[in-house]
């Protein structure tokens, strides 16, 4: 066996992108939940023996992506190397050990080569129901939203453990659902695992111990040289949202020194008594995701380039909850992240970063249940994800009903019908919605969901940019804020559960995206073109942009 070079690492490392794709895709082709299957809200990657990630599938999100790489550190710590061995599957989805809620289960598993411990396999996956209040912000603490499983061995040595199993069943509405997405995530790291052992063998190593130093060290040093290239200084921005019982203001400054970046976000208001406080982890997964996105897009993710952006939070701020604090919907102030720290970062890297965008993801979880009581119709599950408009950016309009920061895909109105009682009505861009600009904001859509069957149903509300629309940049206008209604107009809150009873119908209105750059500077082909394809109307085009 001889020692590999700097090319064999290169070569290796662009081999670890296909593992841990194949292991993702694994995952998705296993998975029984539609947020898995259908919309990718999940991760998957490759770590050392320390717990440093190495690698990590394209496919997932940021939030699941950058959190695990905080995660396994905390199974290492707990369980021990000395207490690992080969087939053990170990389990957490404790929020702050995890990726920020109860929903996400995280699996890790040890990799073995010819009997020696050399890393792990870890992957994430959001679960449709894990119990307690369900997928909802009305929780007061953690406890009410459900099952909290620590970090252990949901498997030791290929034995599953018959007691968990017995115990998740008894605390979840859909067992068969949630323990299905537990084997597939085993299944998901026992693919990653096959297929590294091939690459192993095809190039006669047996640890990883100097890739893994390799790609860190490469990755620390290309992000430590991009940072070096933005300007000195401090640089601030606050951003106030809905939040649940009382409006948010979120505010961070980032210190950028030489090669070093410290993103603070003191000032930022303090935990909600509902579930909308985000745990530290997750605020950092996705400040560094906005961060690296526009200082150091092209160097790969992992522990190495994630290390250089130094995140902290004030403990106790509804960025940085703290145990026991309810944190079901995090998702809802950590997709906003981005858009406080691009803010910043806007100042110093003008022409650079997109206007601010819906961002938060209007997913929908809605629990389905007979509109006669004495009928023997199931309840039901059904959880649904859905995007608003993105920001403009420099140089193009914003993207139209687009997921970002969290990247996942639309979940096809077939596939949500499928699982539960219930009937999509229209789905379609909300005319109007994105904010004029040089460049336009990304138009919002709007969902009409109606109850079908015989059933009534519960959804739980988590929606953001309501009272807070996504703000333009330099001199670009703001998008369209959402609605949450009734069909006939009924006014419905923004956060919380709701009936939606039999022949009622749900109406969503999406936020849009904020504009880029003054209205009056958009070409005007693009404006007719706009009005054309139905994405303003000719109303809009002459109050906006003063086309005629």
């Amino acid at each position: 066996m001889s020692t590999p070079s700097s090319i064999d690492f290169q070569i290796m490392w662009n081999r670890l992108i296909a593992v841990v794709e194949e292991q993702a895709t694994t995952l998705i082709r296993t998975a029984f939940s539609t947020s898995v299957r259908e919309a990718g809200d999940l991760s998957a990657g490759l770590f050392d023996r320390q717990g440093r990630m190495i690698a990590q599938a394209v496919t997932g999100t940021p939030g699941h992506v950058n959190a695990m790489a905080e995660s396994v550190t905390h199974f290492v710590a707990e369980i021990g190397a000395q207490d690992m061995f080969e087939r053990d599957v170990l389990i957490t989805n404790d929020p702050w050990l995890g990726t920020g809620h109860l929903h996400d289960i995280t699996i890790v598993s040890p990799v073995f080569r010819k009997g020696t411990h050399i890393g792990y396999f870890a992957c994430t996956a959001h679960v449709v129901d894990i119990g307690g209040r369900g997928f909802g912000p009305d929780g007061n603490e953690v406890y009410e939203e459900g099952l909290l499983i620590p970090i252990m061995k949901f498997a030791e040595r290929s034995q599953v453990s018959k007691d968990l199993l017995r115990l998740i069943r008894a605390n979840v509405r859909t067992p068969d659902q949630t323990v299905g997405d537990i084997y597939s995530l085993a299944a998901c790291n026992e693919a990653g695992d096959r297929r590294l052992q091939v690459m192993l063998d095809e190039f006669d190593i047996d640890n990883i111990d100097g890739l893994s130093n390799f790609i860190i060290d490469t990755s620390r040093k290309a992000t430590h040289e991009a940072i070096s290239k933005v300007a000195d200084g401090s640089f601030t921005h606050t951003m106030q949202v809905d939040g649940y019982d009382a409006p948010v203001h979120m505010e961070v400054r980032l210190d950028i020194k030489g090669d070093t970046l410290l993103a603070d976000f003191a000032g930022t208001s303090g935990m909600s008594k509902f579930g909308v406080n985000c745990p530290e982890v997750y605020t950092r997964a996705y400040a560094c995701y906005g961060l690296k996105c526009a200082i150091a897009p092209q160097v790969p993710n992992n522990t190495g380039s994630l290390e250089p952006f130094q995140i902290t939070a004030p403990e106790g701020c509804i960025l940085a909850a703290k145990r026991p604090a309810p944190v079901s919907v995090r998702h809802v102030m950590g997709h906003l992240v981005p858009d406080v720290v691009l803010g910043a970062l806007h100042k110093a890297m003008p022409n650079t970063v997109p206007a601010e965008g819906a961002s938060a993801l209007w997913n929908i979880q809605i629990s389905a249940r007979a509109s006669d009581p004495s009928s023997n119709l199931p309840n039901r599950e059904v959880l649904m994800f859905n995007s608003g408009g993105t920001g403009a950016r420099p140089a193009h309009d914003g993207l139209s009903a687009t997921a970002f920061p969290s990247g996942v895909s639309t979940m096809s109105v077939e596939a949500t019908e499928h699982v539960g009682p219930i009937t999509v009505w229209r789905k379609d861009l909300r005319a109007g919605s994105g904010g004029a600009g040089t460049l336009r904001g990304g138009l919002g859509q709007t969902i009409e969901i109606e109850p079908r069957d015989g059933y009534d149903f519960y959804f739980n509300a988590m929606f953001d940019r309501v009272q807070n629309a996504a703000r333009g940049r330099d001199g670009g206008n703001s998008g369209a804020p959402g609605r949450v209604e009734l069909s006939d107009g009924t006014k419905l809150r923004s956060k919380g559960r709701q009936l939606i009873k039999n022949g009622q119908r749900l109406r969503l209105s999406l936020p849009g995206g904020g504009g880029y750059g003054a209205p009056s500077n958009r070409d005007k082909s693009q404006v007719a073109a706009d009005i054309a394809a139905g994405l303003i109307t000719p109303e809009q085009a002459k109050s906006d942009y003063g086309y005629e």
